[in-house]
């Protein structure tokens, strides 16, 4: 009986012929464009690769420092999972079927034969992480939190690359509906602190496997008489993956499916009764929310609860900024114990294009107080020590020490707004001073450098508390 048991709950691991036949079935089709000689190089990304430049970081920042905060606050501990896993993995959890295994998955072979896959998402990664390393004898609810690439060999289109960033949230062992609610409040903490505000969530609720079934029994009965309306992908949907149809952007599907069964209507009693509860807890919140019976969501894995953020402009157009759900069967299909879970992802990508596009504030960073100029070969290697202790005594210094005139130099310093200047010359170079200018009063005196960090902190502190009793308008 124990060994029955035992083949019933197939490790992750699996043969390598098994993995490579179903690797024929998830390959991408590869793009017809001319091919690139050894010996040619260009000079750009590949297509849906990008750089994220200098001028756009302030941006990321912002979104990288709010889900970092938030994640903090709300008792999360920080994972990272490697961008590289095995194949199966991610065949096992997502199922074959969904458009991110059937077309969207970057697979390869190593030079060892292990057929492996970029990560087209976090959660397969993660509870994979969950199961190798025990975490189930850990205190629940078990609350982690990531940042990082994922990748999607998808069609390139407005926010969305095929290396793409996302934030994600997992929360294990606990079904609590309450945990649902505080997971989309989370989400909703983040957004609105990076400056969105006309941010709905949409609800729904799948069931259970088992009651999924029956939906998706009644729901393929009613689309096989109207197979002719759809799309050619939700043709093959219908065969495969029949609820994705209800997640086709396509307009003759889209009115097609609007009148099609709803989830809702099938759902078991424990179901209902969840998604009850949540709902409940959304109100006491008040977060806005609509329930949207077409909702699905893209992976296999989901179970009950399931929802998308999406922010909007002044002429109704829509923008998905992330979603996710529970997936309470999850770590038991990969070989794990039982454990309900809930999570949802958020794409950073698109998240940044809102942020422009309402013109909110990027991240701003700490303005130095202080500029170091220099000028000659020997003050040139003194600077360095001098910009250190600085630096080590709490003193943000800026410099430009590739510039060779002095004049060059305080432009910079007053382009920068700072409060005190810094010189050091020849003279000061051997002398072991350094003249010390306060910007605001436009006194200079000449102090040696062991001393140099006091007569600094000085005028900072002065100028402070200058700044606060001087009257307000």
């Amino acid at each position: 009986m124990a060994q029955k048991k035992q083949a019933a709950k197939k490790p992750i691991a699996t043969k390598k012929a098994a993995v490579q036949k179903t690797e024929r079935k998830t390959q991408p089709k590869t793009e017809s464009k001319p091919s690139v000689s050894e010996s040619e190089l260009l000079l750009q990304s590949l297509r849906g690769m990008r750089d994220i430049l200098p001028d756009e970081q302030p941006y990321w920042e912002r979104v990288r420092r709010s889900i970092s905060n938030a994640a903090q606050e709300y008792g999360y501990s920080r994972i990272e999972v490697p961008m590289v896993e095995y194949l199966h993995l991610f065949v096992r959890s997502i199922k074959e079927g969904t458009d991110i295994i059937d077309k969207e998955l970057y697979s390869f072979t190593t030079r060892g034969g292990d057929r492996v896959a970029l990560r087209p998402e976090f959660t397969a990664g993660i509870a994979r992480a969950y199961i190798q390393h025990g975490m189930s004898v850990l205190p629940k609810p078990i609350k982690l939190f990531s940042m990082g690439p994922v990748f999607r060999y998808d069609r390139p289109q407005e926010g969305r690359y095929r290396e793409l960033w996302q934030g994600n949230f997992d929360v294990f062992g606990e079904d609590d509906p309450i945990l649902d609610a505080q997971v989309i409040q989370l989400a909703y903490r983040v957004v609105r602190e990076l400056g969105l505000k006309d941010i709905e969530f949409q609800v729904n609720s799948i069931g259970v496997p088992e009651s999924r079934k029956r939906y998706e029994k009644a729901l393929v009965r009613y689309l096989e008489s109207q197979k002719h309306k759809l799309c050619q992908n939700c043709r093959e949907r219908l065969s495969t993956n029949p609820m994705r149809i209800l997640d086709c952007k396509e307009d003759k599907c889209i009115q097609l499916t609007s009148q099609a069964p709803q989830a809702l209507d099938f759902l078991d009693d424990e179901s209902r009764a969840h998604f009850k509860s949540l709902l409940e807890y959304l109100d006491e919140l008040e977060l806005p929310y609509s329930i949207n019976p077409r909702l699905v969501r893209g992976l296999d894995y989901y179970t009950r609860t399931v929802f998308e953020i999406w922010s909007s402009d002044r002429e109704g157009k829509k923008y998905a900024l992330g979603g996710g759900g529970r997936y309470d069967n999850l770590i038991q299909e990969l070989g794990g114990e039982p454990t309900p879970a809930i999570g949802f992802g958020l794409g950073l990508d698109r998240i940044v294009l809102e942020m422009k596009r309402v013109h909110a504030k990027p991240h701003e960073p700490v303005r130095p107080r202080v500029f170091l100029a220099q000028l000659g070969d020997l003050a040139k290697k003194k600077s360095l020590r001098l910009f250190s202790d600085l630096e080590k005594n709490g003193i943000l210094v800026a410099e430009s020490f590739g510039r060779g005139s002095l004049k060059a130099q305080l432009r910079v310093a007053s382009r920068l707004g700072v409060e005190v200047t810094i010189i050091l010359g020849q003279k000061e170079a051997l002398d072991e001073t350094a003249i010390v200018k306060d910007m605001i009063s436009g006194t200079q005196e000449t102090v040696r450098q062991d001393k140099l960090t006091d007569a600094v902190k000085k005028i900072l502190k002065s100028n402070v508390q200058l700044s606060h009793s001087s009257p307000k308008n």
